[in-house]
């Protein structure tokens, strides 16, 4: 079930951005259709995300200038679930980690997801109204689960959220994590060199991530996760250093 409150919230996003809530819509139904069409063990169930998941200690990671000096920490966490925003999938990959869950719409590097894939990875994919075309690479992905920001269809989910890393932490936050910590979530004003993020598209990117932080600070009063973060203030999450994670 949808968190109480994303679909009034969804709508205020649209209005902001100018999006066409019609085209998320059928973008979610062509995921939905596509999922449908592909082997059921590809498919993974909320079951599988939620064993993984709840009552556990999670690590969210996005593309922040920060996540370079949260890897050495990351490679120490082991046995923690990693979930990993679709910008940081290629620096992380890079570095040898390779992430539990990634939240992708399907803009990020096409070849740290294909790395990702044969490594075992569950790829969430989300579906908008922007993204249609490149929905198709859903089949080719072993583990998949589908995701909308509009209305659920077939094994489509909408767990809320709007950019990529605040997917990520509303997905720990719906299958009952009982910590969400943040590394490379950084909204201090820039855009993270580890994105990909084209010079042209950097104005539109900063204001998805102001979005993205008053959007995780509207889920801070209704999640029962306890919320933490590594990199910049976020309302509601407690503040932590890396050296600190081994008390939690």
């Amino acid at each position: 079930m949808t968190i109480r409150g994303w679909n009034k919230l969804y709508l205020e996003i649209v209005r902001e951005f100018g999006y066409n809530s019609r085209l998320d819509y059928e973008a979610g139904i062509i995921l939905g259709s596509i999922i449908s069409s592909i082997k059921p063990s590809q498919i993974i169930s909320d079951h599988t995300i939620s064993s993984m998941i709840k009552n556990e200690t999670i690590f969210v990671i996005g593309a922040g200038n920060s996540l370079n000096t949260a890897i050495p920490t990351l490679k120490k966490s082991k046995g923690i679930v990693k979930i990993v925003a679709d910008s940081a999938a290629k620096y992380m990959t890079d570095c040898g980690i390779i992430p539990d869950i990634i939240v992708t719409d399907l803009d990020g590097d096409a070849i740290a997801l294909k790395r990702c894939n044969k490594m075992g990875t569950i790829h969430i994919v989300h579906a908008h109204g922007d993204n249609i075309s490149k929905l198709y690479m859903a089949t080719s992905f072993e583990k998949i689960l589908g995701t909308t920001q509009s209305t659920p269809y077939g094994m489509v989910r909408n767990f809320g959220g709007f950019t990529d890393g605040d997917r990520s932490v509303f997905l720990a936050s719906h299958f009952g994590a009982k910590r969400i910590v943040l590394f490379g979530m950084d909204y201090d004003g820039t855009v993270g060199r580890f994105s990909g993020t084209k010079k042209s598209d950097r104005k539109t990117k900063l204001k998805k991530l102001n979005k993205s932080r008053e959007i995780l600070g509207w889920l801070s009063g209704r999640t029962k996760s306890e919320l933490l973060t590594t990199s910049s203030h976020i309302p509601g999450f407690q503040s932590i250093s890396y050296e600190n994670l081994d008390s939690i």
